[in-house]
């Protein structure tokens, strides 16, 4: 279970105030909201690379703002990322991209190493795929290469910041099925934000939404299409009737 506590952080001005959220275990959480709401700070929370100025983040029912360093790097281990641009290293190669956590973060045999690469790959459709650079990729061949590094690791939590940005209509819900069958296959507990709200909420269990730093909704996928709070209501299906 992921848990955000009263949780605040100001820059030049608040960006998060009093965020109370819990993830249950095994759930597929989305995190919805228009642009600078918050939602990617909260994943920098998690993954311990932010620290608010006030509240309290736990996973597992472990602190994480109370660990040291070498307790955080074990307790990344068990964390997946996808980040909002893929953030592929464009002079390696696919296989070495994807191997890059399980060398960075683990002491593992290259023959493991390139037997997960390569069911990565199959898992994501891209079979025969790792000699290939990211420069001849296509968008969506990136956003896989970047679900198969985010999932190689095993990792009982995975983070997925802007899964489908840029991609079109079809090959975004391509994404959001793959996502959403690596979460069940793994058991995983799954946080994704996303702008892409008519496919992210075919995948989701429960949607949170955060507006002007504060999460104002929290509840199961079918809640916040049926929201009673108009601002909620508004932002799901794309009305246009007032300011948010």
């Amino acid at each position: 279970m992921i848990r955000l506590e009263g949780v605040s952080k100001s820059f030049d001005r608040t960006v998060l105030s009093e965020v109370n959220l819990e993830i249950p275990e095994s759930c597929l959480f989305g995190l919805i909201g228009p642009g600078a709401a918050g939602k990617s700070l909260i994943l920098r929370m998690i993954t311990g690379l932010l620290r608010p100025d006030r509240g309290k983040v736990t996973v597992a029912g472990s602190d994480v703002l109370a660990m040291g360093d070498m307790q955080l790097h074990e307790y990344r281990r068990g964390i997946g990322m996808l980040f909002q641009n893929n953030a592929l290293f464009d002079f390696m190669t696919v296989a070495e991209n994807i191997a890059f956590p399980l060398r960075r973060l683990f002491h593992l045999p290259e023959a493991e190493i390139a037997q997960r690469v390569a069911e990565r790959l199959a898992r994501v459709d891209l079979p025969g795929f790792e000699g290939r650079l990211p420069a001849g990729l296509s968008g969506g061949q990136k956003k896989r290469v970047g679900v198969a590094r985010a999932t190689v690791t095993r990792a009982p939590i995975v983070l997925y910041d802007e899964p489908a940005a840029g991609l079109d209509p079809v090959t975004s819900q391509k994404i959001f099925d793959l996502l959403r069958a690596e979460q069940r296959a793994a058991n995983a507990t799954v946080l994704m934000v996303s702008s892409d709200l008519d496919r992210l909420l075919t995948v989701t269990d429960r949607v949170g939404m955060m507006l002007e730093g504060r999460l104002i909704f929290e509840g199961t996928t079918e809640q916040a299409k049926n929201a009673a709070d108009p601002r909620v209501y508004q932002f799901v299906h794309g009305k246009v009737d007032g300011p948010l």
